[in-house]
């Protein structure tokens, strides 16, 4: 069922992260960090961002249609889904109809429950996600008896976007989100946040530096890193030394180049997926 890289003359073994907007960023990191042989494709579907304010009638047919073509493009052995609200909505669909693997990123409630000592947990999300069935299911399965705050702060996106951009973020840029973390009923009690947006780790070193006292800040990175080393082992996929050029292709076009900017440590070769966007 599942593809394997064995001729030589194959191209090198490669995964394709597919999110709305840069947040794929923090899964991408950590993935490089663990697999440094395999290249990654960025597929961001920036002609419908964002994702956090549209319905689910609306996004669940369409992370379907582009992660199909995105994968077709690029002919990746794996699909990450480096995209909470994706995520929560399409998994099942893109197993059952994707030959290739397939790994989500979901909050990490689990690891946070099994972590606190207080027993008083915030998860931050967008507001998609923190309404969301999925969430709510995941919290009842997981929370395992801990008090779950949920924190919806979708200007965070905009916040890391603004950090990936070269601006500065500040205490007065944060303070609002903060507030619904440590002043809300329970706050006070908080000793670990989760982060359940990929764009939200991006802003980890001032949300540790502005946040009225020290807790731990979680989210799924490293988890979602792993999982796409145990598929690589299971593929049998042989990397090499150093991954090979990405590419970072995009449902509209980036004419601003913000896009391309936002990822340049991947050094990927920009392409539209829509011919002549």
């Amino acid at each position: 069922m599942f593809k394997q890289s064995a001729l030589p003359d194959t191209p090198p073994p490669s995964a394709l992260v597919f999110d709305s907007g840069v947040g794929a960023i923090s899964i991408a990191r950590e993935i490089r960090r663990l697999i440094p042989g395999l290249t990654l494709h960025l597929g961001i579907d920036n002609g419908f961002y964002p994702y956090g304010n549209k319905s689910e009638e609306e996004l669940r047919p369409r992370i379907l249609e582009q992660v199909k073509a995105m994968m077709a493009h690029c002919g990746a052995d794996i699909l990450i889904v480096g995209c909470n609200t994706a995520s929560t909505l399409a998994l099942p669909q893109l197993r059952s109809t994707l030959e290739e693997p397939v790994v989500g990123v979901v909050p990490a409630v689990k690891p946070a429950a099994g972590a606190s000592r207080s027993r008083t947990i915030a998860l931050i999300a967008t507001e998609g996600t923190v309404n969301r069935k999925y969430t709510r299911e995941l919290i009842a399965q997981f929370a395992n008896g801990n008090r779950i705050i949920n924190v919806a702060a979708p200007e965070l996106v905009q916040l890391a976007e603004k950090k990936l951009r070269g601006e500065a973020v500040s205490a007065r840029d944060l303070e609002p989100v903060l507030h619904r973390v440590f002043r809300t009923a329970g706050g006070d009690q908080v000793d670990i946040a989760v982060l359940a947006c990929t764009h939200f780790p991006l802003l980890r070193d001032e949300l540790e530096q502005f946040a009225p006292r020290s807790i731990q800040w979680v989210d799924s990175g490293e988890a979602i890193a792993r999982r796409v080393r145990w598929w690589v082992d299971e593929l049998q996929l042989t990397l090499p030394g150093t991954p090979q050029p990405s590419r970072l292709i995009t449902s509209a076009a980036d004419r601003s180049g913000t896009i391309a900017q936002a990822f340049r440590e991947f050094a990927p070769l920009s392409e539209p997926l829509a011919p002549g966007s």
